[in-house]
């Protein structure tokens, strides 16, 4: 799977993707912050599931109707706990994912929305 990791979800989410065999790409390596629109608009040329903790995304996404390849949003989610919920919904939603779901955990809730034309 072919990911983004936002500054704010952390360093080592992308690299411990990376060591799972996934295309990771951690946002700091993009040089300074873009901002939420420029960085939906990479995940999204480049079939990236964007990995942040904002959720101005879900804004950008249904308010807005922005262009996306997959979101997962980890709003409250302590750094300890994101590589063990990223290996669950990989394991668990990884077709969701694929296909564009956007995934949102809040409160220990795992919240899986899928594009329009998938419901």
């Amino acid at each position: 799977m072919r990911f983004l990791v936002d500054r704010c979800a952390g360093r080592h989410v992308a690299l411990w993707l990376r060591g799972q065999g996934h295309d990771a790409v951690d946002a700091r390596e993009l040089g300074a912050d873009p901002g939420d629109l420029e960085l939906l608009a990479c995940a999204n040329a480049e079939n990236r599931i964007l990995i942040t903790l904002d959720t101005d995304f879900g804004e950008l996404i249904y308010l807005r109707g922005l262009p996306h390849a997959g979101l997962v949003r980890l709003p409250d989610v302590p750094m300890r706990q994101r590589i063990q919920l990223m290996a669950q919904l990989i394991e668990e939603s990884r077709q969701a994912l694929e296909a564009g779901a956007v995934v949102t955990v809040r409160g220990g809730r795992i919240r899986v929305s899928r594009q329009p034309s998938l419901q």
